[in-house]
């Protein structure tokens, strides 16, 4: 459990803020590419109200939304070669902030500015720094820059402070309880004949290692050994707020972007690798919203992640940890939060937080780990996602399907 002031300290986002001023030590996903085209775009994310804007030469740039003229907003805007114009006097604003041109002024006032941020793109997403400088480099993460794959992104806005959904990603045992037997409850009880064995195993043992980007998490099964991926390679958190899970050829990162203390920008970015597969290069990459409600209004928890939703924001807008009462299966989370309040304290002492990247070098691909054979059932596994998970919505499911079916018949034929 938590004091209330310990909790305070590490949920809320906004600038100034312990925590806000931790994750602005990050890059943050602030936008998909697919969606900043020629007219800008309003973001919100950690407290502030931010335009995402391409310009002419197609650099993406991210500044606060109002003019610094008569604070008109900047999504009615033109975005031109040279950075963003306020539609209302044609104020002009460079990638920097700064004010570079004032069409009814005879003199340029070089104390006009707004707030901007460092933009990048990479595999498909806008990402924004808002720390101080000098910025690291945006981590090439392998999910970003494999070659010979299938892309696709998922999202929705999640009502609730971004630390329940990362706690979660330390709490192995509620796969057992809330992707099986409820599951399978939740099907039975809404008239279908379908069920899922692969959730419902009991974790035996499970275990958490520091790395040098977050946390190893590992589990053995009911049935399993240590020598089995899940517990030889297992799968990590990528402080502060990433995912990764997959196996059988899919990869997934799990996103969670605070937009302000109580609502959270979940992504599901998922990259699809068959052995052997040489799919087209995808121009763009699809995003595709995924339901969280149904016409009722009710959440819907037939799947994975709807009802990983229903239990984060069924703790209230912010968790009170103070009121929790935490058990010795809850080790993951303890070591999350330790990690966190280490990083409070190395950014209090003027040093990088853990994952900082700054070398070139060390930033042409990031591997991270991820089990192959997950839960000891591949075929299964891709099977059991496709039907009971986020990527369910996919736009492009059948091309997925089409690139294994057709590198699984390659390699049959090739192993003959």
């Amino acid at each position: 459990m938590l004091s209330v002031e310990e909790n305070e300290r590490l949920t809320r986002v906004g600038p100034g803020t312990p925590t806000g001023e931790l994750l602005r030590r990050y890059w943050m996903p602030i936008a998909t590419s697919a969606e900043i085209g020629s007219r800008p775009v309003k973001k919100r994310l950690m407290c502030e109200d931010l335009i995402v804007f391409r310009d002419g030469n197609g650099k993406v740039g991210v500044v606060d939304r109002q003019c610094a003229h008569r604070r008109a907003d900047l999504s009615v805007a033109i975005c031109e070669k040279s950075g963003i114009r306020c539609g209302y006097h044609g104020w002009l604003y460079s990638h920097d902030g700064q004010c570079i041109e004032q069409p009814a002024e005879s003199r340029l006032n070089p104390q006009a500015r707004i707030k901007a941020y460092p933009a990048e793109e990479l595999g498909g997403l806008v990402f924004a720094y808002m720390g101080p400088k000098p910025a690291p480099l945006l981590p090439r993460f392998d999910l970003y820059v494999w070659d010979n794959v299938l892309r696709d992104i998922g999202h929705a806005m999640v009502d609730c402070n971004w630390l329940q959904a990362m706690e979660n990603s330390v709490d192995p045992h509620h796969v057992q309880w809330l992707h099986g037997h409820l599951l399978n409850y939740w099907l039975s009880t809404g008239g279908s004949t379908e069920q899922t064995r692969l959730f419902t195993r009991k974790n035996v043992k499970i275990g958490f290692d520091p790395f040098e980007y977050g946390i190893i998490k590992r589990r053995v099964l009911e049935g399993r050994t240590e020598v089995d991926d899940d517990w030889k390679i297992g799968h990590p958190v990528v402080f502060p707020i990433t995912l990764l899970v997959g196996g059988a050829g899919i990869h997934q990162l799990q996103i969670r972007v605070p937009i302000d203390d109580t609502n959270t920008w979940h992504i599901w970015y998922n990259v699809y690798r068959a052995e052997g597969a040489r799919p087209a290069k995808q121009t763009v990459i699809p995003s595709y919203e995924v339901p969280l409600f149904d016409a009722k209004g009710e959440r819907i928890v037939d799947f994975i992640d709807g009802q990983d939703v229903a239990v984060w924001a069924g703790q209230g807008p912010i968790a009170d940890r103070s009121k929790e009462m935490l058990a010795s299966s809850d080790v993951g989370i303890v070591m999350l939060r330790r990690m966190h309040k280490e990083q409070l304290e190395r950014i209090e002492a003027g040093l990088d937080p853990i994952g900082t990247v700054r070398d070139p070098a060390l930033n042409r691909c990031i591997e991270l780990p991820i089990e192959h054979n997950k839960l000891g059932e591949t075929s299964m596994f891709r099977a059991e996602l496709f039907k009971h998970q986020a990527i369910r919505h996919s736009p492009i499911v059948a091309e997925i399907n089409a690139m294994f079916d057709a590198a699984e018949r390659s390699n049959l034929v090739t192993a003959k």
